[in-house]
């Protein structure tokens, strides 16, 4: 019971501060991201020396941070002097350049920044690992491990600067979609589970999960999706069809427990219940967000297939 308290309490600070940010927009959102970025990777990086591998940690945790701060320049910029490349992200055309110090070709050039980094991964393992270090894993983490915390996540930035620049109710609540959905999936999935019980949904993964609780997550993202749009969206204009809202429900609710059932293996493969004992009650960053991780793009994703975004 202490525990049920400490997460609701933590939950009741934790979730209108985020509210209250994603609202703001700015630097303070991409600070957030940012923040939650290093903190998982610095997460996962402990996972894998459980195992016995050895990532580059000054290295990830850099690219952490690059991945949602390269995507909030991006994303964030007014439509002057911008065009839009093919994954909707504006692409800087003009002179600027962040205090002076980033020019905006440099960031237009973003995808071969991308396609690079392996290439910097791998000449840093070189220079850091020797063959008895396990290279290939160390540099497998190293590369996924911003991928997974800083860069998946980042398809928060996207949707928020793609729904509406400055402080905007509408954008807070678009990116609020793919989280109510997520979180009250992941509450039916937990009280199914509990109170239907039946076969274990992956038992050597996650044993407390079972197949009832899984569908009876599915029906709760569905609601939840629902029920957002009229109350939340279509007040402030940016309404869509429950069948659409249904729709995205449901893939956002496969979508969620697939993430949390894969970070739950990572925690297997390294014997532990939680990625660390950093927010009371709750675990780990990546304990918090592991279904966002997958959820956030694939969001992103259907938002523009659905011409909401």
């Amino acid at each position: 019971m202490t525990n049920n308290v400490t997460r609701v309490v933590v939950a009741a600070v934790a979730i209108p501060l985020a509210l209250g940010i994603v609202w703001y927009g700015g630097f303070a959102l991409a600070v957030l991201v940012m923040v939650a970025a290093v903190l998982g990777t610095r997460e996962l990086f402990s996972l894998a020396e459980r195992n016995g591998v050895r990532p580059l940690r000054g290295l990830g945790l850099t690219l952490a941070v690059l991945a949602p701060f390269v995507t909030w320049l991006l994303a964030s910029q007014p439509s002057t002097g911008f065009g839009t490349d093919m994954f909707g992200l504006p692409v800087l055309s003009g002179t600027l350049a962040l205090l002076g110090a980033i020019p905006a070709w440099l960031l237009a050039q973003w995808p071969l920044a991308a396609a690079i980094t392996p290439i910097v991964v791998l000449a840093g393992i070189l220079w850091k690992r020797s063959p008895a270090d396990r290279p290939l894993s160390a540099a497998a983490v190293t590369l996924f491990a911003p991928i997974y915390c800083g860069a998946l996540p980042s398809a928060l930035l996207v949707i928020r600067y793609a729904a509406g620049p400055g402080q905007s109710w509408p954008a807070t609540w678009l990116v609020f979609f793919p989280l109510a959905v997520t979180w009250i999936c992941d509450s039916f999935a937990m009280w199914g589970g509990k109170l239907i019980g039946g076969p274990k949904l992956a038992p050597t993964i996650s044993p407390g999960k079972t197949r009832a609780g899984g569908i009876a997550g599915l029906f709760g993202g569905v609601v939840a999706a629902v029920l957002f749009v009229p109350l939340a969206l279509e007040p402030l204009g940016r309404g869509f069809s429950l069948a659409v809202a249904a729709t995205m429900g449901l893939i956002l609710a496969v979508t969620a427990q697939v993430g949390d059932l894969a970070e739950s293996l990572l925690k297997r493969e390294a014997d532990v219940k939680d990625s660390s004992g950093l927010i009371p009650g709750h675990g780990g960053v990546l304990d918090r967000l592991d279904s966002l991780y997958f959820v956030l793009p694939v969001a992103a994703l259907l938002f523009r297939a659905f011409g909401v975004l």
